[in-house]
C-alpha cells in the first residue's frame, strides 16, 4: 500500500511530536510513525523545563499540562555527610514563568501532543508503524517503509522525511550518517523506590567511593538512578538483585529501609550512554533531529529540552519550504546552522562534567564535588543562577513561531 504525505515524522518521541503538531498547525500535511502501541515505557526523559514549559504555554497547552500529575524540581543540592548541603543549581534564581523542572511520565506529555495534533486536519499519528527502510529514488529520500503489527508493509511517500527515531537511529544509517563519538565514563542503572515524607524535595546527587547516585523525587515515588563505570550491566546483573540493595543501601544510607521494594534485577533499566554528534545532520529528503542528530548524557537531564527545541527550529524554518515544495538540501542545511551552537555548548558542558567530577568518582579519586564549586556556591550563592539557567533554559531557547501559537486550551 503506498500512501502520501509532505512531511513523514519517524518517531513519536518529544522531538517528532512537537515537529508533527508545529508543521500541521502550519497548514502542513505531516505524518508521524511512532512504532509501539502506545507511549508507555518507562525511565524515558521524564524532564520538562522551564524553556519547554514557555513553549507549551505559547501552543496554548499549558493549562493542560500543569493539569497533569507532576512533581517540580527548583533546586539541584548536593548533601554532605555532616548534614549540611549545597545547593549548585537554583531555578527559583530564573526569571521565567515556571521556575522550575517539572518531572512528568513522558507517556502524559505525549499523550497530550497527539491529543493537540488529533485537532489539526493535517496531523496524522501511527502508532504501531515500525520503519524498516527508506524509500530512494535518484538520490534522494523520498519517503519510508514501515510495517504494523498485522505484518502488513507500506510506503510513504513524502516531499520531507524526519528521522526523530533516537540515538539509535534506523533512518539515520540507513543514509550512512555516522555520528562523531565522545568518550563517556559512565553508564546508568533507573529503578524506582517508595517516596517517605521526610525525603528531601530536591534533586539530591550522592556521591561515594567509585558510584553516583541521583535522588529524584517524584509524585508518589523516588526516580533513582544508580551511575558506575561504563560497560559494567552484565557484571551488575550477574550479582543479583540482593547485591544491589545492599549497594544502593551503603550508597544513600536513607534509603536502606526501602531497597527490598526492588523485587528483581527486572525492575533495573540499563542506559547505555552515549555522547555523540553528527558533522552533517541532513542528506536530500531527510532531516535528522534530537538524539538522531545529537545524543545527550542524562547529566542535567538535558536531551528531551535540546530535542524539542530542534523541533522547534526545524518546523519554523521549514513550514513555508513545505508548504511550497521546496526543501532544498540548502534550507535543510539552515537546522543545523540555528541549533548547532546550543547543541555543542551543552554537549561541551558535559564532557566537562564527565572528566572533572564523574570520572575522577569512577576511578575512586573523589567523593565530594570539586572543593572551587563547592566554596563558590557557598560565598556566592547568586552563582548557583548559572546552572540553574544551563539546564532549565539553555542556550538559545526557541520560541514558537506565530502559526502555532493558540490561546490557552483548558480542556
Amino acid at each position: 500500500m503506498i500512501e502520501r504525505t509532505t512531511c513523514a515524522v519517524v518517531g513519536g518521541g518529544p522531538a517528532g511530536m512537537v515537529l508533527g503538531l508545529l508543521l500541521a498547525r502550519a497548514g502542513v500535511e505531516v505524518t508521524v510513525l511512532e512504532k509501539h502501541g502506545d507511549f508507555l515505557r518507562d525511565f524515558r526523559g521524564d524532564t520538562v523545563h522551564p524553556s519547554t514549559q514557555r513553549l507549551l504555554d505559547e501552543l496554548g497547552l499549558g493549562a493542560r499540562f500543569a493539569a497533569l500529575p507532576q512533581s517540580r524540581l527548583d533546586e539541584i543540592a548536593f548533601p554532605f555527610p555532616d548534614g549540611s548541603r549545597v545547593v549548585v543549581g537554583d531555578l527559583r534564581r530564573l526569571r521565567v514563568a515556571h521556575p522550575y523542572i517539572a518531572m512528568v511520565p513522558q507517556w502524559d506529555l505525549l499523550n497530550l501532543l497527539a491529543e493537540a495534533g488529533a485537532d489539526e486536519p493535517t496531523f496524522t499519528l501511527r502508532m504501531n508503524a515500525e520503519v524498516t527502510e527508506l524509500v530512494r529514488e535518484d538520490g534522494r529520500v523520498r519517503g519510508a517503509r514501515y510495517r504494523t503489527t498485522d505484518g502488513e508493509r507500506h510506503e510513504l511517500r513524502a516531499d520531507l522525511t524526519v528521522a526523530a527515531d533516537g540515538r539509535w537511529s534506523i533512518a539515520r544509517e540507513q543514509v550512512g550518517l555516522r555520528p562523531k563519538e565522545f568518550p563517556v565514563p559512565i553508564d546508568t542503572w533507573w529503578f524506582r523506590l517508595p517516596r517517605g515524607p521526610e525525603d528531601p524535595p530536591a534533586l539530591t546527587p550522592v556521591m561515594t567511593d567509585r558510584r553516583f547516585v541521583l535522588v529524584i523525587p517524584r509524585e508518589g515515588f523516588l526516580q533513582v538512578a544508580y551511575l558506575a563505570a561504563k560497560g559494567g550491566d552484565a557484571r551488575i546483573r550477574a550479582r543479583g538483585v540482593e547485591w544491589f540493595r545492599r549497594e544502593i543501601a551503603e550508597c544513600v544510607p536513607w534509603l536502606a529501609d526501602r531497597v527490598d521494594a526492588l523485587a528483581s534485577m527486572d525492575e533495573v533499566k540499563h542506559l547505555d550512554v552515549r555522547l555523540n554528534r553528527l558533522d552533517r545532520w541532513h542528506v536530500d529528503g531527510l532531516l535528522c533531529i534530537g538524539d538522531a542528530a545529537h545524543a545527550m548524557s542524562p547529566i542535567g537531564g538535558v536531551g528531551i529540552n535540546l530535542a524539542v527545541q530542534d523541533a522547534v527550529a526545524a518546523a519554523t524554518l521549514l513550514a513555508e519550504p513545505l508548504r511550497r515544495g521546496q526543501v532544498t538540501p540548502e534550507v535543510l542545511a539552515k537546522v543545523r546552522r540555528r541549533r548547532l551552537l546550543p547543541t555543542v555548548a551543552v554537549q561541551t558542558l558535559q564532557r566537562i562534567l564527565h572528566r572533572v567530577v564523574m570520572k575522577p568518582i569512577i576511578d575512586g579519586r573523589r567523593r565530594t564535588p570539586p572543593k572551587p564549586v563547592v566554596a563558590l556556591m557557598r560565598t556566592i550563592p547568586a552563582a548557583s543562577f548559572v546552572p540553574a539557567y544551563l539546564v532549565g533554559v539553555g542556550p538559545r531557547p526557541e520560541h514558537a513561531p506565530g502559526f502555532a501559537r493558540r490561546a490557552a486550551v483548558t480542556s
